[in-house]
């Protein structure tokens, strides 16, 4: 009977290989010190790519393989940038539109050739940026440059990707990027060998069966001599068995939550059912204006909420008219035309966005600097497909201190998007009720493509006036399940509510 390596790891079970990590593992000794790529592993023994790579990661667990991995960027044409392939960029298109004109184009003329505003836009705005563009109208190529008739760099670059070439310049296919006519790909390339184990372990040869112990009627017949044994350690334990593995979204929570504590947060909880004050009106969003209707909330009807303190609705009241605050000469905007009715602020909705939390917490007059965020459930009346459910997590957070703008609100959302290992993050400018300047960044989504995750902005004046703050604030609310969809390789949503209990557990209920 074989001894265990000196190399085994104390108290490791005896090792079990099933069909394909056997397969595998004598794949390996046959490439003896080569590593091999999984692709190859998988044509080489008729193997489906899950097998391979879930028998090649068995096999490293049990200390039998060893794994080299790479990481590489592919550049590829995106939708768009294969039209434009087709059609020619819009600079170009443009160029020959001025040539087919006679060189000049009358601002009127413009319109007819086959741009739209977008495209020319783009396309004037490159060519004066690279002086062939006279400046004043009509249109027209400076005297004297011929240099656009020479192909444009980018066109070069776009042929090149279109042809896997991999020394494109990296500088334009950067611009290309920003101009969506280019995706690049991320991958990681993994090559394997067997390890010192496992080129001694013992594996049967094809069609064998392992012996497992000598019986009576194998000593007698010497059936037992040429037939190789079933590894045996004598150090190792009894296998400790668990229970069923966290739900993977919300172990996901739970790291996030931890990544925010680790910058200095402080975390804030508040109820599901709120009063209409809280959700919308203590965010200056008018009692009567369409803008509420973004947040569709769930109104609960037999009960009345809690009013808030009188002081309190009475400043918020105050901002709503445009009157100033008490105590103040001045208001602090226009407010909302009509008159606040502290009626509907007592109307109990089930809580439509956690910024009700950060009104709920800035009423308590934090000193800055000060930073909270809550990861919490909120519910609005939506159609459920893969980005939207009728029950929600978001993430909000507010940071509070002399100083801050919208770069740093920038800051906070790539440093989050980082820390959970999302990279391509784009920003752009939004609305919101309650923030002034306001911004979203996206997320790529290896399926879903862009997927808005990150709103935020400053707090309104008209907000922070009745609290008492007096220091900028900035504000979000980030869809932390959009991004747990990024993090976690899910398409849908509605798959983060599963109950299935042999997913939750990696196996068999």
């Amino acid at each position: 009977m074989p001894e265990a390596s000196d190399d085994a790891p104390v108290g490791a079970a005896p090792v079990a290989l099933s069909g394909p990590e056997r397969s595998l593992l004598l794949a390996l000794r046959r490439h003896g010190d080569q590593v091999v790529e999984e692709e190859a592993l998988a044509g080489e023994l008729g193997l489906t790519p899950e097998q391979v790579r879930g028998s090649l990661q068995r096999l490293r667990s049990k200390h039998l393989a060893t794994v080299e991995e790479e990481h590489e960027t592919l550049v590829r044409l995106s939708p768009r940038g294969e039209e434009v392939l087709v059609k020619g960029l819009p600079e170009r298109r443009f160029l020959n539109a001025l040539r087919a004109h006679g060189g000049a184009l009358a601002p009127a003329d413009v319109a007819t050739i086959g741009l739209d505003d977008e495209e020319r836009s783009a396309a004037i705005g490159i060519l004066r940026r690279r002086g062939w563009l006279a400046e004043s109208p009509p249109f027209r190529l400076k005297k004297g440059d011929e240099s656009s008739d020479a192909p444009l760099p980018e066109e070069t670059v776009l042929r090149q990707v279109a042809a896997g070439n991999v020394d494109a310049d990296p500088a334009i296919v950067e611009a290309l990027d920003r101009r969506g006519l280019v995706r690049r790909d991320h991958r990681s390339i993994k090559r394997w060998a067997a390890s010192e184990e496992g080129r001694r372990l013992p594996v049967a040869a094809e069609g064998e069966e392992l012996l497992g112990s000598l019986t009576p009627e194998l000593l007698r017949t010497d059936g037992w001599r040429g037939r190789t044994f079933r590894p045996y350690d004598v150090r190792a334990s009894v296998p400790y068995l668990t229970g069923a593995r966290p739900n993977a979204y919300v172990a996901w929570l739970e790291e996030f939550e931890e990544i925010l504590v680790g910058l200095g947060f402080e975390q804030s909880e508040g109820p599901l059912l709120e009063t209409e004050f809280w959700n919308n009106d203590a965010l200056f969003m008018p009692q009567d204006h369409p803008a509420r209707s973004i947040h569709d909330a769930f109104s609960v009807e037999g009960i009345t909420g809690s009013p808030p303190p009188a002081d309190l609705l009475a400043r918020v009241a105050a901002v709503h008219e445009g009157r100033p605050l008490p105590g103040s000469a001045t208001p602090i905007g226009p407010g909302w035309p009509g008159t606040y009715d502290a009626r509907i602020a007592v109307r109990p909705v089930l809580r439509s966005q956690t910024t009700a939390l950060s009104a709920r917490y800035l009423a308590r007059r934090p000193s800055p600097p000060f930073r909270m965020f809550s990861i919490d459930r909120n519910f609005r009346r939506e159609e459920v497909d893969a980005r939207h459910h009728l029950e929600f997590h978001q993430c909000e957070g507010v940071i509070g201190e002399e100083g801050l703008n919208l770069r740093h609100l920038v800051g906070v959302f790539t440093t989050l998007a980082e820390a959970i290992g999302i990279r391509d993050v784009k920003i752009r400018p939004s609305y919101f009720p309650f923030t002034e300047p306001s911004i979203e960044g996206y997320v790529r989504h290896p399926n879903l493509g862009w997927i808005e995750v990150l709103p935020g902005g400053i707090l309104r004046p008209e907000v922070l006036g009745p609290f008492g703050v007096d220091v900028p604030v900035l504000a979000w609310g980030i869809g932390v399940m959009r991004l747990a969809m990024v993090a976690l390789g899910v398409s849908d949503i509605r798959a983060l509510f599963q109950d299935d209990v042999a997913a939750l557990t990696g196996g068999s209920p």
